[in-house]
């Protein structure tokens, strides 16, 4: 499959962040917890160098509890979360108030100690950076949907816990190394669907589940297979009694994101 995502747009974000990055303190990095390899930038650690980084396993509500703690142990210090739920600010502020602890020691020691550490919240297209902003500050100031693109510009929100938070554009990089991470990107909503065949993407997810998670795709439709053999057991029929692959496509990707599969993960630590 052809993933084309713009890589003109993205060269011109990751032109911004990195000069964005040069008047931060640190940054949150989210991973969608349900391909948190998939879904880190390779190009962050060059760009960040020396600048402490937290890594959030974002959506784990959605992820396979089971396969999340391996990544705990993989990703030394990252937090797992639901970025809606209120309980994200109680896993995120104390790590961060840990990774910036030695930063605001030097601010105090300078004589800034009501210097607001200025944090950057960064990760994919749709991994819930906005979504957790606004929990983290209690009330709904970034603008936030379930679908990728919606952040367009940087955007600065002062925390009463101190911190200044910046929200940014998701940003995926040109090129994949491993042509399965596009399209486990594409299975998490990361790309959007509009530049995608949605049929075949819906079908390499049907395989996808159905390799990892035998039973899954069973349990919720009552059969497994692929589209056709899930749209006839649907019912999902054009005129004629044509099977309406195209929608069961829609609906088998919607559910996935969603969770009402269950909770699932695309991959494992290696």
């Amino acid at each position: 499959m052809n993933i084309n995502w713009y890589p003109g747009h993205m060269a011109k974000t990751r032109r911004q962040l990195e000069k964005d990055l040069s008047g931060v303190d640190a940054v949150i990095e989210l991973f969608d917890a349900r391909a948190p390899r998939s879904s880190r930038n390779p190009d962050l650690g060059a760009l960040c160098g020396e600048k402490p980084r937290l890594p959030v396993l974002s959506r784990a509500d959605l992820a396979d509890p089971a396969v999340t703690a391996l990544w705990q142990q993989a990703l030394p210090g990252c937090v797992p979360v639901n970025a809606a739920s209120p309980g994200a600010p109680k896993a995120v502020l104390p790590a961060l108030r840990r990774l910036l602890a030695e930063r605001v020691k030097r601010d105090a020691e300078k004589g800034q100690a009501g210097r607001s550490p200025r944090v950057m919240v960064i990760g994919v297209p749709n991994a819930g950076k906005s979504t957790l902003i606004n929990t983290l500050l209690g009330r709904r100031a970034a603008k936030a949907e379930d679908r990728p693109g919606v952040t367009r510009s940087r955007q600065w929100f002062p925390m009463d816990s101190g911190f200044l938070l910046m929200d940014t554009p998701g940003m995926l990089w040109p090129k994949f190394e491993d042509p399965e991470t596009g399209l486990r990107l594409a299975f998490t909503g990361a790309i959007r669907d509009e530049i995608l065949d949605t049929e075949t993407l819906a079908a390499r997810l049907a395989e996808c589940l159905e390799a990892l998670y035998p039973g899954a795709l069973a349990a919720r439709y009552g059969v497994a297979g692929g589209l056709e053999a899930l749209a006839r057991k649907r019912g999902f029929l054009l005129p004629g009694g044509v099977l309406d692959t195209e929608r069961m496509a829609l609906t088998l990707l919607d559910e996935f994101r969603a969770g009402k599969l269950g909770r699932l993960s695309l991959e494992r630590p290696s």
